[in-house]
């Protein structure tokens, strides 16, 4: 019973060490994966990551709708190393339920691709992603990509440089370095805000 409760002490801890360094209104968007493995892989960058939430769309039903009970699915448990249990995953039944949603909440949607596919396109570390208050960053389909319906409900079309004869990811790697980049720099923002705001208060 001792040894529970120090268990459940450190991961309490753990949880408030790391709450200010989470990335409020950013949200990682996976449309249409084929292999759930690729599921858990993403969903452990999210949590490895900071990102606040993660949503998966998912047709087929390949999930739970419940959060808990995607907690509980042992596939998805495993490949993200456990990280389902500490991410809030949200499945939809089709890109169009996606987007309803996000734009109804005011979140500007940005999306990955390593080819020209938006009417804005950029190279990933070429964007200040903290000029969107709310953010979702979008992850294709491991064999087609990023659908039509959701580049054009885009901002913006973001590539990773390449330098070498092949020309793209798998989508683990993907959404690892992509969320680096934009959870860095929105961490930062988020330091740099939470400083100035202290500061004016004792101004004050």
């Amino acid at each position: 019973m001792e040894k529970v409760e120090k268990q459940r002490s450190s991961v309490r801890q753990r949880a408030d060490e790391i709450k200010e360094y989470r990335c409020k209104n950013l949200i990682a968007v996976i449309e249409e994966p084929r292999d759930i493995k690729n599921i858990g892989t993403i969903i452990r960058n999210v949590n490895a990551l900071g990102v606040e939430k993660a949503y998966v769309i998912d047709p087929k039903k390949a999930l739970p709708d419940d959060w808990q009970d995607m907690r509980e699915t042992r596939s998805l448990s495993k490949t993200s190393v456990s990280a389902i249990k500490w991410s809030f995953v949200k499945r939809f039944d089709s890109t169009e339920d996606c987007i309803a949603h996000l734009e109804q909440n005011r979140f500007v949607s940005i999306v990955t691709s390593p080819h020209v596919k938006g009417a804005k396109n950029a190279v990933l570390d070429d964007v200040d992603y903290t000029t969107y208050t709310k953010l979702a960053v979008w992850f294709g389909n491991e064999a087609i990509g990023i659908s039509d319906r959701a580049v054009e409900h885009s901002e913006l079309c973001v590539s990773i440089p390449m330098f070498g004869m092949i020309e793209s990811l798998n989508l683990g790697t993907t959404s690892g370095i992509v969320l680096y980049e934009v959870t860095k720099q929105r961490r930062e923002y988020q330091r740099q805000y939470k400083w100035k705001s202290k500061r004016g208060l004792k101004d004050e």
